[in-house]
């Protein structure tokens, strides 16, 4: 039997769990062609969200298409522009005599060439001459405008891991060469989104960058107890075995609420109930999914410096104030300069987060690692 939960991949169809609000306002702009920018730290569920979301929109306005776009391995420029207009062209064209006319029509003056791959009939690798793509990127930031516009369509490009574009060899005139073009778009919008919150909320809400005021700035929230506990008391019942509302709360509560490890325990919390689930099973499988990740929970310990550590060990212990003379002297952190670097560290890897004035852990299971394991020890 299949298991009824799934993780690490896009959550769809009966996967996709709520975010009801967040489906409806983001399938509006995807129709409306509002520019959204989608924050929230990593595994939180925003490529499921944005497939959700453009699916919906498709099926009301029949003229929508979708490119995604994925930045994880993109480092320059010029990858950048080849995978935009590849992927513009391949969802513009519904066969192949189209894409190479598209080509050809609008790329022309870059003499575009069309490789073909003998695997499979939907892949091509497209060639240009870069050095004169980048002297005039123009009519490749624009190609979907064009195209959009003279086959009556309307196009939204997904671009997931945008943060990247923070690495680029002068990146500050790159954003600006976006911004200046994409905002004078009135058949394309744009939806961009990444798993590095803190870079992308430099790029997207600051006064001095390119991007600010871009779009609509949507902070995704976790999904709550309240709606995790009918998905997993019904996703159980699909499969003929039960949870109750009892244990279903206290597994979702056992990991914060986080989408990703939701599924992930209530996965194994499966495997491991053979008709009715019940807490001793829920804390084995939480157990279980500890010691899985642990050697990867050692090595990025292992990673950080003694100060970083002891900045952790203060926030685990319910310290609301490390700056204070009283979380320096009893952690060891140095001086209150150094807690702001700490501070400033630990938020740029990802590991802790200020939200209303609180720290927290981004990664639950790594907190309860640290807490339970690693600091008793």
């Amino acid at each position: 039997m299949k298991a009824p939960f799934i993780f690490g991949k896009l959550a769809l169809d009966k996967n996709f769990t709520n975010r009801k609000s967040e489906i409806s306002r983001l399938t509006l702009n995807f129709i409306s062609l509002t520019n959204t920018i989608l924050v929230s730290p990593r595994r939180w569920g925003k490529s499921s969200l944005v497939v959700k979301a453009a699916e919906l929109a498709r099926k009301k306005d029949k003229s929508l298409r979708f490119c995604f776009i994925d930045l994880y391995n993109v480092r320059t420029e010029e990858q950048f522009y080849k995978l935009l207009a590849k992927e513009v062209l391949r969802v513009t064209s519904s066969k192949l005599e189209e894409l190479l006319a598209n080509a050809k029509n609008f790329m022309g003056q870059f003499i575009p060439r069309i490789s073909l791959s003998p695997e499979s009939t939907s892949d091509f690798s497209l060639g240009l001459d870069w050095e004169e793509v980048i002297k005039d990127p123009d009519d490749i930031l624009n190609l979907c405008e064009k195209i959009a516009n003279n086959k009556k369509l309307k196009i939204i490009i997904c671009i997931d891991e945008f943060q990247n574009i923070s690495v680029f060899s002068n990146q500050m005139a790159f954003q600006k060469k976006l911004r200046s073009n994409w905002q004078k778009h009135q058949n394309v919008g744009y939806c961009l989104y990444g798993s590095k919150r803190h870079m992308l909320m430099d790029v997207f809400t600051s006064p001095s960058m390119p991007f600010y005021k871009f779009g609509d700035l949507m902070f995704l929230e976790k999904i709550s107890e309240n709606n995790w506990i009918p998905f997993l008391k019904k996703r159980f019942a699909d499969t003929g075995k039960t949870i109750d509302t009892q244990n279903a709360k206290y597994l979702s509560q056992l990991v914060e609420c986080h989408p990703y490890y939701v599924q992930q325990l209530a996965q194994l919390t499966w495997f491991r109930t053979t008709k009715i689930c019940n807490e001793n099973i829920i804390n084995e499988a939480h157990e279980n999914l500890v010691l899985q990740l642990s050697l990867l929970f050692q090595t990025r310990t292992d990673e950080l410096s003694t100060t970083h550590v002891n900045f952790m060990r203060a926030i685990i212990n319910g310290e609301k104030h490390p700056s204070s003379k009283y979380s320096i002297e009893t952690y060891q952190m140095g001086t209150s300069a150094n807690v702001i670097r700490i501070k400033k560290a630990l938020i740029k890897k990802e590991i802790i987060d200020v939200q209303n004035s609180a720290y927290i852990f981004l990664d639950p299971v790594y907190k309860y690692w640290l807490e339970f394991y690693y600091f008793i020890s």
